[in-house]
């Protein structure tokens, strides 16, 4: 693709190359080569200082392979001799290892458990008094507001009563209303 677009137009790449070295270089006409630059100090530096360690643990790296190799060679073909004694040790050993690791996992997560149990009740337990509380106060302004609710509807019966009057009949403006007598004495 980018061959394409080259061939396409290549007097307009090639005046685009040139109009950027202009910009960046306006003095330097000889091209690229004057701005190139070196890897700095603290690089060159860092280069010589690592390459005799790398070197010297990759020389080590071949040592302990070669070693490796070598003591394979030689444990072979003890292991050929001894694995009817080996694996089932090696066997019992893994066993035993992970039967411990299991049983060091279930302690810390029960302990685990345990602990974040006691912490929630301490929370609990911390706002239970304050909810307590809390209940005692709206029970104590329920009970009150009963109360003068109680109070207010007796003292409003108990005026109706004396509105009423002995007889049942209802004084209001001076004269009586209702009761058995004005039934009666419609009548009449």
């Amino acid at each position: 693709m980018a061959t394409y677009d080259r061939d396409r137009h290549p007097q307009q790449v090639q005046v685009h190359t040139i109009h950027q070295r202009h910009d960046q270089f306006p003095g330097d006409r000889s091209g690229y080569m004057t701005t190139q630059q070196g890897p700095s100090k603290s690089k060159v530096l860092a280069v010589m200082a690592l390459l005799p360690v790398g070197g010297a643990l990759l020389g080590l790296a071949g040592i302990t392979l070669a070693g490796t190799m070598i003591g394979l060679a030689v444990a072979t073909p003890l292991f050929v001799i001894f694995s009817p004694i080996i694996v089932p040790a090696v066997l019992t050993i893994g066993l035993a290892v992970a039967g411990f690791l299991t049983s060091g996992t279930f302690g810390l997560t029960g302990l685990s458990s345990l602990s974040f149990l006691v912490n929630s009740l301490r929370q609990v337990t911390g706002t239970v008094p304050e909810q307590v509380d809390s209940a005692k106060r709206r029970l104590q302004d329920l009970v009150e507001y009963t109360g003068q609710k109680t109070k207010d509807v007796g003292q409003t019966i108990q005026d109706k009563a004396h509105e009423t009057g002995p007889e049942g009949q209802a004084h209001v403006g001076g004269q009586v209303h209702g009761g058995a007598k004005e039934g009666r004495g419609a009548k009449a």
